[in-house]
């Protein structure tokens, strides 16, 4: 071996050794690694930093940013709103939450679909009586295995279209990946609905966190030409019980009707008094179109043209609403902001909500806009609960941004523009349409993922510069020598499986893309089959909760332990790889 691919090869050693201690940020080892590669002048200084121009990186960082703003339009809740249904059987559920997250993952990162999903999930184990750790973790590999379909569900995908473009001069297409991708997800997600699920433990361990929390007295607004006009209010029960929320009464002209009002004809204008969480609440708006507050108060929520926050707080004494109403505090017209709900242990609430008392030890609430929500805190002098993302969707522009993401991918798919650019301009389209503010904008990109990815990647161009790659490719070759190219495939994709269930999935990428292109070059066959044996493997992090960030979230929630994941893990791995190898011979032929 050469010096420089000596060390080279003890920088990975090391960086893989820090990777999987796990002491430091991945995100500090990996840069720290690139800084010495550069140092020891094994990386080139001109080269230090194209990592964060690299397509992969950006198109990452975009596809985080193009995800909030679907959800933030309620694109995405046009979907899961209507799934809360705790009547079906736990296969038929999981068939059809990890269809659904499948699709989803196939346009979004699959991390976010995730996030998306696992609260609804949560809420119908809730609903059926049942562990949530059954369903939870079957939802969480059917996302996986969903954004294996199209170059943008999942970061290894996106990475290895990145490598083959350096590499063999052009990149992966949006679709390319689909034959494959759908394939080992439909047979994946068959058998975790019908079959995988049952080798799960079955514990009643599992937090709820959402559910632990005390719901909230607040009000909704009917608008204007609205389909319940007319309605008795007994007729909204049912849609009620679906959300998790219950009608507690009915306020007309700043009057509250005696009792729960079930047979007053609801007109507009009118609010509902709801008990509910700030998620079901939420729901519950968007699903039957109500406003959050009165005519005046809504234009006065929506005069600053910008994102709606869900706060929570709670009133300490001597605070500016101590004693008074939000009324008095001038809470709508000094502050554009609108009590949503009043948390009282132990006592009822019957005046109309801005006109109720607030007292110390209240939990308040608020609906504010963004820009202005830390503001507002101050200048209340409350005391803000730990931040929980609640997040409020503009309905009135799903189908708009539903519209221009699905024209960028078919815009990208057909070659017109390129992936990173038609991204780019959804993300410009976003903040021009306000679905997403400009201020939250850098906040929604994963930075520590964008720096692993910009540190890789000119470690792994090192590498293969160096002849590393070839080297590597040289044993695996002598270790499979004699054998089809078949199961040179397999074995690839078997070792690549194990790899990337202790390092994260990009750093596998960086390493055993080089490595599979040049085993291709050594056979004399294409590299595609190569590369998508390395795109699939690479993702399936099945065996622990530190193979992947979306393992480690649905630990605590599904009450999961380290050994629960390789029972449902290993099987699925046995799966995927039966089902790509062929897939891959027969689409991608060599």
């Amino acid at each position: 071996m050469t010096q420089h691919q000596i060390i080279l090869f003890a920088l990975f050693a090391v960086l893989f050794a820090l990777l999987l201690w796990g002491r430091w940020r991945y995100d500090l080892v990996a840069f720290a690694a690139l800084m010495m590669g550069v140092v020891l002048g094994v990386v080139p200084v001109r080269e230090a930093f194209a990592g964060f121009g690299h397509p992969a990186t950006l198109v990452v960082a975009l596809v985080l940013i193009v995800t909030r703003g679907l959800m933030r339009s309620g694109a995405t809740g046009l979907i899961t709103r209507r799934l809360i249904d705790g009547s079906r059987s736990v296969s038929r559920h999981i068939a059809l939450m990890g269809g659904i997250g499948g699709g989803l993952s196939a346009f979004m990162n699959n991390f976010s679909a995730l996030t998306l999903l696992m609260p609804v999930d949560l809420q119908i184990a809730r609903k059926a009586g049942r562990a949530p750790g059954m369903t939870l973790m079957p939802l969480n590999f059917a996302t996986v295995l969903g954004g294996m379909a199209t170059l943008i569900g999942t970061p290894p995908n996106i990475l290895i279209a990145g490598i083959r473009e350096d590499v063999l001069g052009t990149p992966f297409s949006m679709f390319d990946y689909a034959p494959v991708g759908l394939a080992v997800a439909l047979c994946g997600i068959t058998f975790i609905a019908f079959l995988g699920w049952r080798l799960l433990p079955q514990r009643d361990e599992g937090a709820q966190e959402e559910y632990s929390l005390k719901a909230y007295v607040a009000e909704l607004t009917v608008p204007e030409g609205s389909p319940h006009i007319g309605k008795r209010v007994q007729d909204l029960y049912p849609a009620a019980a679906d959300s998790d929320v219950a009608i507690l009464g009915l306020i007309r002209a700043g009057r509250r009707r005696y009792g729960p009002a079930a047979h007053v004809e609801i007109e507009a204008q009118d609010a509902l008094v709801l008990e509910a969480t700030p998620d079901a609440l939420e729901a519950f708006r968007s699903e039957m179109a109500l406003n959050f507050a009165d005519e005046r108060r809504e234009e006065l929520l929506m005069a600053e043209g910008r994102g709606l926050q869900l706060i929570e707080v709670v009133v300490p004494e001597n605070s500016r609403l101590d004693g008074k109403t939000a009324q008095v505090v001038g809470l709508d017209w000094r502050q554009h902001t609108v009590l949503m709900g009043i948390s009282r242990e132990g006592r009822r609430i019957t005046k109309q909500m801005r006109r109720t008392e607030i007292r110390p030890g209240d939990i308040l609430l608020l609906l504010a806009p963004q820009e202005t929500a830390t503001s507002v805190v101050n200048w209340l002098g409350v005391l803000p609960l730990a931040d929980r993302g609640l997040a409020v969707a503009d309905d009135s522009r799903s189908w708009l941004a539903i519209g221009l993401f699905a024209a960028a991918l078919l815009a990208a798919g057909l070659g017109l523009v390129y992936l990173p650019v038609a991204l780019g301009l959804v993300v410009v389209s976003f903040v021009l349409t306000r679905i997403l503010p400009l201020t939250e904008i850098y906040s929604l990109v994963d930075w520590p993922v964008v720096v692993l990815l910009a540190s890789m990647i000119p470690l792994g161009s090192a590498l293969a510069a160096a002849g590393g790659t070839q080297l590597l490719a040289e044993a695996m070759l002598g270790a499979t020598a004699g054998l089809p190219v078949w199961a040179v495939l397999a074995l690839l994709m078997a070792l690549t499986m194990t790899v990337t269930d202790v390092l994260n999935n990009n750093a596998t990428v960086v390493v055993a893309a080089p490595v599979a292109i040049q085993m291709a070059q050594t056979l004399g066959v294409s590299a595609d089959p190569f590369l998508m044996a390395v795109a699939v493997s690479a993702s399936c992090a099945f065996l622990t909760p530190i193979g992947d960030e979306a393992n480690t979230l649905i630990l605590g929630p599904g009450g999961y332990r380290f050994g629960d994941y390789w029972r449902l893990g290993l099987p699925l791995k046995l799966i995927v790889l039966a089902v790509a190898v062929p897939s891959i011979l027969l689409f991608w032929p060599l």
